[in-house]
């Protein structure tokens, strides 16, 4: 059984998509309402990139779906909401103490989320290429 390249980008987006997650988790975010949006951001994606990687693994055996549209229309949207929950927590590292945990745990966590928006990015650039081509 080989694994295709789609799930090993899953699983990476995955990978840094949960530690997005969790470093704000492990914050007080709940002080400062725009982090529930990040949260919110970060743990839909989480879960709906877990849906997206069980349905390729299971070699999407639904029919009467054109996937590389569903996919390009993931990927465009999940780059769009990443990159503006990176920007709305970049806005808001500033009001932390620096040195102190929710400090570093958030300018961490900024790092990555923009990381995991240009990595979507990318995969939105592959998707499109790939619908433009029609494969199916």
């Amino acid at each position: 059984m080989s694994v295709s390249p789609c799930a090993v980008k899953t699983a990476s987006v995955k990978i840094l998509g949960l530690l997005v997650w969790a470093l704000i988790a492990s914050t007080e975010y709940f002080r400062f309402s725009p982090f529930g949006w990040v949260m919110f951001v970060t743990v839909f994606y989480w879960l709906l990139t877990l849906f997206l990687l069980i349905i390729k693994l299971a070699r999407g055996q639904i029919r009467h779906i054109p996937w590389t549209t569903v996919v390009l229309i993931f990927n465009c949207t999940a780059a769009l909401l990443y990159t503006s929950a990176a920007v709305v927590e970049a806005t808001l590292v500033n009001r932390g103490v620096k040195g102190h945990h929710d400090f570093n745990c958030w300018a961490a966590s900024t790092f990555f989320a923009f990381l995991v928006s240009l990595t979507y990015a990318g995969s939105a650039f592959f998707s499109y290429k790939s619908w433009h081509r029609g494969d199916e």
